[in-house]
């Protein structure tokens, strides 16, 4: 069973608290488009972990949401990642370690990863600005799609994923001004990983989340809740309970970030023009 809609949720519920907790506490401004872009690209990061997860390339079916989203390129890819995480889980388990037979749940679900992903990404988008921004926004609006309409992009196939990723791509990229250090995009790629490895560690299978850390002299210690307060990966404590919670905060951040929801509650006008001098001044 798949949890993509759950870590999309996820991760998009993640941004919105943190950017309303962020304004309110902090004065850290952010205009409509930049919470769009934010809650986009941690939502699409929040799948990208299960990259490890392939399906059968050559029969174009099968694997994890991720796998899915871009038709055989990106099963393509989950098979070469899932060999190679694979590979290194042997090369470096250690005499405690379970045996594998794929590498699913390894290295893309650990926290080093998910900070060297991060930073990398964050690198890129400082470094070469608005075109590799955009690139990258591409693979996750994709995934984002993927994991926050499964139904609607499972009908129409990965041809509406592309798509839609590759017209939202377009818009964002006369959206975002020029001249900006994007590192933040690095930020939500990690934040958006993390959050992912967290939503498997309430599943019983868990994650290696420290690795390479040894915890009772395994390397690949699966970390989570006890089986008997676990959830099951698309099971019902998921759909019913975790996934409608999700969905709530999710609509209760996007209300909260509206310019007119926060001058009712305010008591004071709050424009786009000033978010973007806000921007601007820092």
């Amino acid at each position: 069973m798949v949890m993509g809609p759950t870590h999309a949720m996820s991760g998009a519920a993640l941004w919105l608290a943190g950017s309303a907790v962020a304004s309110v506490a902090f004065g850290v401004d952010q205009s409509s488009a930049e919470l769009v872009v934010g809650t986009i690209a941690v939502s699409g990061a929040a799948l990208y972990p299960d990259i490890d997860c392939a399906g059968k390339v050559t029969e174009n079916k099968g694997g994890s949401t991720v796998a899915r989203s871009f038709g055989v390129v990106s099963l393509f890819v989950a098979e070469c990642v899932e060999r190679l995480c694979y590979w290194f889980y042997l090369l470096t388990k250690s005499k405690k370690d379970k045996k594998r037979k794929n590498g699913h749940r390894t290295f893309t679900h650990t926290a080093l990863h998910a900070a060297l992903v991060g930073t990398g990404v964050g690198f890129l988008a400082a470094s070469f600005g608005k075109p590799a921004v955009i690139a990258v926004l591409f693979i996750l609006t994709g995934l984002a799609v993927r994991g926050l309409l499964p139904a609607s992009v499972n009908r129409m196939g990965w041809v509406i994923t592309t798509a839609v990723a590759l017209a939202a791509s377009y818009g964002m990229y006369h959206l975002l001004p020029e001249h900006r250090s994007y590192w933040i995009l690095g930020l939500a790629m990690g934040i958006g990983c993390f959050i992912h490895i967290l939503g498997d560690m309430i599943t019983k299978m868990g994650s290696p989340l420290f690795f390479p850390i040894p915890i009772k002299k395994r390397r690949w210690a699966d970390l989570g809740l006890p089986n008997s307060i676990a959830l099951r990966a698309g099971g019902k404590g998921e759909n019913r309970i975790l996934l409608p919670i999700l969905t709530f905060i999710v609509v209760l951040g996007m209300f909260y970030n509206l310019p007119e929801v926060q001058e009712l509650i305010f008591d004071q006008p709050v424009t786009e023009s000033e978010n973007v001098d806000a921007d601007t001044s820092r």
